[in-house]
Order: C-alpha cells, then sequence, then structure tokens
C-alpha cells in the first residue's frame, strides 16, 4: 500500500544526482569539506545499519570529553570565539545517530565558513539557506529546521552551474 500511496518515500526518499544515488535525504551523512555544511554528530559515525545513541548519561565523562571536543572544533571551523555559544546539535548526537537536519541556528554558524570556501558571499548562502528550511509537523511539532544533504547538493549545482565544477563529492 505504501509504495501504492507514498512510492517516493517507500523507497527510502533517495536523493540522486546525474542518475547515481547519493543518499537519502532520511538518512544523515558526514561532511567535513568546510565547502559543506555539517550536519548533526553521529554516535553510529553515520552507519544506517547500526542506528542508535551511545547510552550513555550527561554526566559521563567520555560524553563530556567528545561534547567540548566538538564544541571546540565547531568554533575553529567556524570562527567562532570562544564566548560564542554553539548550538547544542552540533554538539550533541540524536537518538538514532542518523538526524539528516540542522537548525536554523546551526546552518547560520556554518554560513561564512560555506561562503569563503565556495567564494559566495554570506548572503548568497543564507538566500538559498532559507529555501530549504523546513517547518514543523503540522505548523507546531518540532522545530524549523534544515536538511543537510538537500542544502549540499544545491551548493553543488550552484557552484557547477555558475562558479566552477566541485571537486569534491558530498561528505568529503
Amino acid at each position: 500500500m505504501a509504495q501504492l500511496v507514498f512510492p517516493r518515500q517507500a523507497k527510502g526518499s533517495l536523493l540522486t544526482v546525474d542518475g547515481k544515488t547519493i543518499g537519502s535525504e532520511l538518512i544523515g551523512q558526514k561532511f567535513t569539506n568546510p565547502r559543506y555544511f555539517y550536519g548533526r554528530p553521529s554516535a553510529v559515525d553515520y552507519d544506517a545499519s547500526n542506528s542508535g545513541g551511545s547510552n550513555v548519561g550527561p554526566s559521563n565523562a567520555k560524553s563530556l570529553e567528545e561534547m567540548g571536543g566538538r564544541i571546540e572544533k565547531v568554533r575553529k571551523d567556524n570562527g567562532l570565539t570562544h564566548a560564542t555559544p554553539v548550538p547544542a546539535d552540533l554538539a550533541l548526537t540524536s537518538a538514532s545517530g542518523l538526524d539528516p537536519h540542522i537548525s536554523l541556528e546551526a546552518a547560520m554558524v556554518q554560513v561564512k565558513r560555506v561562503a569563503k570556501a565556495r567564494g559566495l558571499s554570506e548572503l548568497e548562502v543564507q538566500e538559498l539557506m532559507q529555501r530549504y528550511i523546513e517547518v514543523p509537523l503540522l505548523g507546531f511539532l518540532g522545530q524549523e529546521r534544515i536538511n543537510v544533504l538537500r542544502l549540499n547538493l544545491t551548493l553543488d549545482e550552484l557552484s557547477s552551474r555558475y562558479l566552477r565544477p566541485s571537486t569534491h563529492p558530498p561528505g568529503n
């Protein structure tokens, strides 16, 4: 029945570029290249066959150390001061370890880095980002968010169309 009513979703909501499957808009991927928006950290290293959280409490020493390292990396990569707050979704892993979305705040923190790496203005990147805002379910369940893979694929398309071909596939 799902194949009939929701065929795209039933087949995994796959995204393709030039006939090649790049990923699913439902499963987060690891992006490390400065040209890309980074997604939410994963406790399972984005392994879709091993979905799950870390199962440690918020006071676990190793977890706190990892979170502190993520916060410092976000600050360093994005030119933030030590006093600048880092959005929680760039520091904390999700329950599934595969969350494909980030908050608007997490995206805004990364605009300057992505714009500089791509030779775009910050305003161009912000305007593109605005096109990918997903509203809460039924208008009130959850928060506004951005699908990282969809946004990054559009950035690649924009770069290849107007600037220069991307030499980095998504995730690198």
